[in-house]
């Protein structure tokens, strides 16, 4: 069937092209009207009190690059809010530091490290109702990633903050990435506004081509730099300003300044332009040449932003007190209430046949709530919960998922950074906080309301790249300090603690040498443990660089049932998906096994078999990945196969062949971001060549330069020292996990060496025959 379409209007004959396009290709645009149809529907289904009470809710993050103004802006939405009667900054003369940032580690160090959550309520400066924002405040700081996945994971909005002079950094494309991974809707604020070289139409570039983000400006600002004195509202063509001490104070005006008219309706035209794209009743008003009406364009903004098509970009400068207020009548206006968020578990009643289901954010419901981060403070262990469905009362009994243990709830709580406030109720869609719960980040819990058991999707927790022996200088500090590190543990999921038999050391992992010595310091502050810690060193991998065919029988006889299994197949390289040559971070197992020579039961063995024997490999005993594992033929013993015959055979065909399929150690390699005065240029590109950087990037911005890297983590340790030290002190860099690399041959032999020395001395042993 062939399609004509004649129309006069051009710019709505592209609109209606691309329409066109997003209908027949886009699997977004498909599942999310699917989702609006299931969502729609639970609003429908609820109690009429119950969505009067739950379209007054907002559950949002506030996320950003480090050093982008996101604390600030924290502070001040407490303030104009009434929830803090005085402003604090967070390097403030005064001492206090953020009231979001409560630990005397952040407040030191002038940065958030774990995510902190408040309550507030919003009287919307349009509509004078009344809004209740449950916020959390996440760090920027790459090593402490996990603060936003968690956050992230329990939200159903956030605010975006982005610098309007530095633009799109580092930490900016990974927050992105992690609203992506939850299908977080976004509004964007544009921060720094007074700052020199403040360009937000360059920003808007940025969020565009980088993050490949749809948005437009629903602000024009008025002046920039030190000139800087409001915004535009291009939707109602008004100015707005805020007066007063801390610009309290807001004052519309009708008449815009005379030299921002034609740049306002540009600007407005391109907003409709891009609504148009994306949302189909624009599109027809385009395509009919009308002018939409404000309530059209403020529908479209929070259609388009809840189906996570399109971001509106607004404009400020938190810490001179200009356009918070405006960004919470944006949070009310396009990010989603609880009941329009499709949130979905699975019940696990029948084992292992599992089933999707959707929660329906219905107080009378059976209770469904996630435990989302674990923290221990002046009040005790508390566990931080958001209620997906069902409610949680003081005195009710809640039962854990994974262990079945029911516990009864003793103390109910709203958090306010450090400070609480007992409830007796917490209904579905809001967020609080429970005592004495045990249980580790993302655990599941319910009431027995009904037989079902079900289970969400816990967050997506990063490997650790850096690792670090520790032990008490003290031995009769040993059990303060196990106690310690496994508190830590529970409330974090990327700090990992092993023992290495070999080493008779205590080896602690995590996402940097910051995020590491935070906990060494916390160990001393919160426990009274001085240690002493070793350099630094890399989360290995290891990998085969050729495949390997493999013929292996574990057979064992000690009198009575033995053991027997032989496994024939081979090993090779998983293909990467995104067409890089990175080595992917997963392994894989497949079976072409026909006829019953292995039963099923005995191939599910032979992958756990090939699982255990992948968590340390034979070269220097770091986990393996990047490997597939199929197993094609084989053969069994009516009465020697046993699941653990068929496991030790895998094992044992891995590591017999693993030696012949040419392995090699992989390191972590990272994203690096270096941002100086651009006198300092070739300096910096110097000490990046002298570390075996990968330049991929250079930016220029005004007298500023950021050069944008690939670099070996072993390269950068003492990397700040030596940056600052080729550029006075002015330049700053970021850094985040980007894949794994082989080290070079020479490398290996050296790790090899210092990790297992037995296989060095044997192929040393073997070279000299």
């Amino acid at each position: 069937m062939s399609l004509f379409i004649k129309h006069n209007n051009l710019k709505g004959l592209k609109v209606l092209n691309k329409r066109l396009f997003n209908t027949r290709l886009s699997p977004l645009r498909m599942s999310y009207e699917k989702e609006l149809e299931i969502v729609t529907k639970i609003q429908n289904d609820l109690p009429k009190p119950q969505l009067d009470k739950v379209k007054h809710i907002r559950n949002i993050g506030v996320s950003a690059h480090i050093d982008s103004g996101k604390t600030t802006f924290t502070e001040r939405v407490l303030f104009y809010t009434g929830r803090i009667k005085a402003i604090h900054e967070v390097r403030g003369k005064d001492g206090h530091g953020a009231t979001m940032d409560s630990m005397d580690l952040e407040r030191e160090k002038g940065i958030t490290i774990q995510s902190a959550a408040t309550y507030c309520d919003w009287n919307h400066t349009v509509s004078k109702k009344d809004y209740h924002f449950n916020l959390i405040d996440t760090p920027g700081h790459i090593d402490f990633t996990i603060e936003v996945e968690r956050a992230l994971r329990v939200l159903d909005g956030a605010v975006l903050v982005v610098c309007a002079a530095s633009g799109v950094q580092s930490q900016t494309i990974t927050v992105d990435r992690q609203m992506k991974r939850y299908n977080v809707p976004r509004v964007t604020f544009i921060n720094k506004m007074d700052r020199l070289g403040a360009n937000p139409y360059k920003v808007i570039n940025d969020l565009e081509h980088k993050l490949k983000l749809p948005c437009a400006a629903i602000q024009v600002a008025i002046g920039a730099e030190d000139n800087f004195k409001g915004a535009v509202d291009i939707i109602t063509k008004k100015a707005v300003y805020y007066d007063g001490e801390n610009g309290e104070n807001i004052r519309i005006e009708d008449e815009i300044p005379a030299d921002l008219v034609d740049l306002v309706e540009e600007r407005r035209a391109l907003l409709i332009e891009k609504l148009a794209d994306v949302d189909d009743e624009m599109a027809n008003i385009y395509l009919e040449e009308a002018e939409p009406t404000i309530e059209q364009i403020n529908g479209a903004i929070r259609r388009a932003t809840i189906a996570r098509k399109f971001s509106p970009v607004l404009v400020g400068s938190a810490l001179a007190n200009k356009g918070v207020q405006k960004v919470l009548d944006a949070v009310v206006d396009y990010l989603p209430n609880p009941a329009e968020v499709l949130n979905k578990a699975l019940d696990i009643t029948q084992g292992n046949n599992e089933k999707e289901i959707i929660l329906d954010c219905n107080t009378n419901s059976q209770v469904v709530a996630l435990a989302f981060k674990l923290e221990e403070g002046r009040y005790g262990q508390l566990t931080y919960m958001r209620v997906y469905q069902g409610k949680l009362t003081k005195g009710a009994t809640i039962i854990h998922t994974k262990t079945g243990k029911k516990i009864k709830i003793s103390r109910l709580a709203r958090m306010h950074s450090n400070e609480m406030e007992e409830v007796n109720e917490i209904g579905a869609g809001e967020i609080c906080a429970l005592f004495g719960i045990e249980c580790a980040s993302g655990d599941t819990f319910i009431d027995n309301s009904t037989d079902k058991k079900i289970s969400m999707n816990s967050m997506f927790v990063p490997e650790a790249v850096v690792t670090k022996a520790i032990k008490p200088t003290n031995v009769e500090q040993l059990v303060n300090f196990s106690k310690a590190l496994q508190k830590f543990n529970r409330e974090d999921p990327t700090f990992r603690i092993r023992y290495d038999e070999e080493s008779k050391e205590t080896i602690i992992s995590g996402m940097g040498e910051l995020h590491l010595e935070i906990y060494v310091e916390r160990l001393k502050r919160e426990f009274n443990v001085s240690c002493i810690v070793g350099k630094p060193q890399v989360s290995y991998r290891e990998t085969l660089t050729a495949p390997i065919d493999f013929d292996y029988t574990h057979k064992r006889q000690t009198g009575g049932a033995g053991q027997y299994g032989r496994v024939i197949g081979s090993f090779e390289l998983i293909e990467p998906k995104d067409g890089s040559d990175y080595v992917p971070m997963n392994v894989e197992f497949e079976t072409n096994v026909v006829g019953g020579k292995i039963s099923e039961k005995h191939l599910g063995a032979c992958a756990k078999g090939f699982e255990d024997a992948c968590n340390k490999g034979p070269l220097i005993g770091a986990k393996v990945i990047g490997v597939k594992m199929t197993i094609d033929d084989g053969a069994s013993h009516a009465v020697d196969s046993s699941e653990l015959a068929f496991s030790l055979a895998a094992q044992g065909a891995f590591k017999q062949a693993f030696t012949q399929g040419q392995p090699r150690i992989l390191e972590p390699y990272m994203k690096l971001e270096v941002t100086a005065p651009i006198e300092f240029q070739s300096s910096i590109l110097g000490l990046l060549n002298k570390n075996l950087a990968i330049i991929k990037e250079t930016e220029n911005k005004e007298d500023e330069v950021t050069i944008f890297a690939d670099c070996s983590l072993e390269k950068l340790f003492g990397f700040s020292t030596s940056l600052r030290a080729c550029t006075q002190g002015k330049g700053a860099f970021s850094m985040e996990f980007s894949h794994y690399m082989p080290v070079l041959p020479s490398d290996q032999i050296a790790i090899i060496e210092r990790f297992n020395p037995d296989m060095a001395k044997n192929k040393k042993g073997g070279k000299k025959k």
